[in-house]
């Protein structure tokens, strides 16, 4: 599912929020996570360890306490309107919580930035979402041996746009699902670029087999 058929399937149907018995993480689980991330940091000031752990904190007890009054189920069980396909479970709940306020987002953001530099805010970023960035942009230099340096920055950027979108998503699952999305997109640039990914990614295939018959 892309972000126009989300944007569309929110104005289509009406979220009615319920509150889930339960929370997976506790707020004191929550902070002591992002304390350990600004750790990471080593920023060598009390306080402002202190402002980015708090901004951190807050933006994943929102994040969670959103989920988790707004289950999948809020969500009618209808159809895509642009693929016709049905919607799944995790459908359901990535559009609930793309419901979340805007404003959650932007006080994370604004706190990183106001305290960190670009590299830190990227450091903090990529704990949210694994590290997919750097991950998947490694199986993309892996698999296409001779990316020009317009292509990289184009897959790169449309990965970090993934990543700041899914920063605001609980579960992994819908982290993945937010990324598929931009790979699916980055796909297409590189049809649309003269290449076949379909091509680049079996041919990448056969000589994983290839290495891996060698070393036997």
């Amino acid at each position: 599912m892309n972000i126009k058929s989300l944007g569309i399937l929110f104005i289509i149907f009406l979220l009615t929020p319920s509150v889930c018995s339960g929370q997976e993480n506790n707020d004191a689980d929550l902070k002591e996570k992002a304390g350990n991330w600004v750790t990471e940091l080593k920023l060598d000031n009390k306080e402002k360890e202190s402002q980015v752990t708090k901004v951190i904190s807050t933006h994943l007890i929102t994040v969670r306490n959103w989920h988790n009054s707004h289950p999948f189920d809020g969500v009618p069980a209808g159809i895509n309107p642009i693929t016709g396909e049905k919607l799944s479970d995790l459908d359901r709940s990535i559009i609930a919580d793309s419901a979340m306020p805007s404003s959650v987002h932007e006080a994370l953001i604004t706190g990183l930035k106001t305290n960190l530099t670009d590299n830190q805010v990227e450091a903090i970023l990529d704990k949210y979402t694994i590290g997919k960035v750097a991950f998947t942009m490694k199986a993309y230099r892996e698999i296409v041996t001779d990316l020009t340096a317009e292509e990289d920055a184009e897959l790169l950027k449309n990965l970090k746009f993934a990543r700041e979108i899914a920063i605001d998503f609980k579960s992994m699952k819908q982290i993945s699902a937010i990324f598929e999305i931009y790979k699916t997109k980055n796909e297409q640039y590189l049809n649309s670029n003269g290449r076949s990914w379909r091509q680049l990614y079996s041919d990448y295939v056969k000589r994983l087999k290839t290495e891996k018959e060698k070393n036997k």
